[in-house]
């Protein structure tokens, strides 16, 4: 090989940077490698890379020396200070118009603050994220980036060519925007990921504890739900987990694993994100809590002999609840996309990042782990509607929701009634509810607070934007607070 003869150098070979370097290399790419432990290299070279035009380094310098210009180096690391560690070794060793790529889940403000240090040093940078999981990185995953948008000629090809393809052919990837857009995106896929996840589960749990249904009976009904409108990846890997038996026991693997969820912080992150922008993000923040919840084993099990479930009376007609929790599952998911999207709107015109929001339907039809036919009929909501306010007012969605709300709520109050938590289920029924209202007690609390703190209120009989104030007990004066949102 020459000595400027790799396309482009990854840092990090965990099973992210492996699989990823895997399905470059297959794609006609040559890879130059590094990882800090040397070693790590060393067999990755011997094994699953031997006989393929991949390049070990044992140093940062020299996997930069031998890469084309300009020269891409990736890194798949550790979100946090690992990033910043890694960036402070190999910017160094690059030259104007080099591009430095952060694959991982990495907080969006921390790519915006990287790209614009690295600009200053004339280094294109790129944040992007990266979904599909273990098989994805090998045969195609989603892949967002952003960042400096003169990076993107440059790694256009190689991006386009490993991320997966749906039906015509068109790369779930593409250009998503500046500084952190793409991280960004990649962090409300995540929490639109753990909606999805916590929506399955509560159904789940509904249909086991409410009509009993075993795992083989779950199985089937997951698998007529995957050949209709929830069609996705989540729903055909939760009826293979429902198929899959322990070899030890025979038994279902299910039911000894243990229920104590754990999370990673993009879910987190993207309810504060919800937080700063006023958007009413209700299911993936519940999503969130629910982990929590069931973080705290210990206590649960404390608290189940001392705290009564309700009287069960398990007479439901088996078929028709199946049939409603289908469409409480639908509707909902409806819902958590509808936030979602609506969190990425607001953060895009803020920043001014001119998101495409119906390209990241797109992007995530095919390879990430929330992909489904039903993000099909979202790309299409924003192509008929670019400005579209809320999917659930697009003429397609707000069908399905009339379709679906009989259903829903008949899941949602079955649950209740029997004491089945729903949190993330019942969230999206109170969303719904609450977007759909005309008049909401807004006026009662917007009272109270006047009352309390003279923090004013607009009439209904008066220009919007024009502020009262009360003097409601006889004796507290005229002045008033000045009125703003935080």
């Amino acid at each position: 090989m020459s000595e400027t003869s790799a396309d482009i150098g990854l840092i990090g070979l965990a099973v992210m940077g492996e699989n990823l370097v895997l399905n470059m290399e297959s794609h006609g790419y040559t890879v130059a490698v590094f990882n800090r432990t040397t070693a790590r290299v060393d067999d990755f070279v011997a094994d699953r890379a031997k006989g393929k035009k991949i390049v070990g380094a044992h140093t940062v310098a020299e996997l930069v020396s031998v890469l084309k210009r300009p020269r891409k180096v990736m890194m798949m690391v550790k979100a946090g200070d690992a990033v910043d560690q890694v960036i402070a070794e190999v910017a160094p060793h690059l030259q104007p118009g080099d591009i430095l790529i952060d694959g991982g889940n990495t907080h969006y403000p921390d790519t915006t603050r990287r790209t614009q240090e690295m600009k200053a040093k004339g280094i294109l940078y790129i944040g992007t994220g990266v979904s599909g999981g273990e098989e994805g990185a090998l045969r195609g995953p989603s892949i967002m980036p952003g960042g400096n948008p003169e990076a993107w000629p440059h790694v256009k090809p190689i991006f386009q060519a490993i991320a997966a393809k749906v039906e015509d052919g068109v790369p779930c990837c593409d250009w998503v925007g500046r500084d952190g857009a793409g991280h960004f995106v990649k962090m409300v896929h995540n929490g639109i990921e753990y909606g999805d996840m916590q929506l399955i589960a509560e159904s789940y749990h509904l249909l086991r504890e409410l009509i009993g249904l075993n795992t083989d009976e779950l199985k089937e009904v997951f698998d007529r739900w995957n050949k209709g409108p929830l069609d996705s990846y989540l729903i055909e890997i939760t009826r293979d987990i429902f198929a899959y038996r322990d070899p030890d026991t025979g038994k279902p693997m299910l039911d000894f694993i243990l229920d104590r969820a754990m999370q990673k912080g993009t879910g987190k992150w993207t309810v504060e994100s919800a937080l700063d922008h006023n958007i009413p993000l209700t299911l993936i923040t519940e999503a969130v809590f629910a982990r929590c919840l069931a973080a705290q084993k210990d206590e649960r099990v404390a608290a189940s002999k001392v705290l009564k479930t309700p009287e069960r009376k398990l007479s439901f007609d088996r078929d028709a609840l199946i049939n409603d929790v289908e469409m409480a599952l639908f509707a909902s998911k409806v819902c958590s996309y509808s936030q979602g999207f609506a969190l990425m709107s607001a953060q895009s015109n803020e920043a001014d990042w001119s998101i495409n929001l119906g390209a990241v339907a797109l992007m995530w039809r095919g390879g990430c782990i929330i992909r489904s036919r039903f993000l099909g009929k979202i790309k299409d909501a924003f192509e008929r509607n670019p400005k579209l306010a809320n999917l659930l007012i697009d003429s397609y969605f707000a069908g399905e929701m009339e379709r679906c709300a009989a259903g829903w709520r008949r899941a949602v109050a079955a649950g209740v009634l029997h004491g089945v938590p729903m949190p993330a289920m019942s969230a999206a029924l109170s969303y719904f509810d609450g977007y759909r209202s005309e008049r909401l007690p807004a006026n009662l609390v917007q009272a109270q607070r006047d009352y309390f703190g003279a923090h004013t209120y607009e009439r209904i009989d008066k220009p919007r934007g024009q502020f009262f104030h009360t003097n409601w007990t006889g004796h507290g004066g005229t002045t008033a607070s000045t009125a703003y949102n935080v």
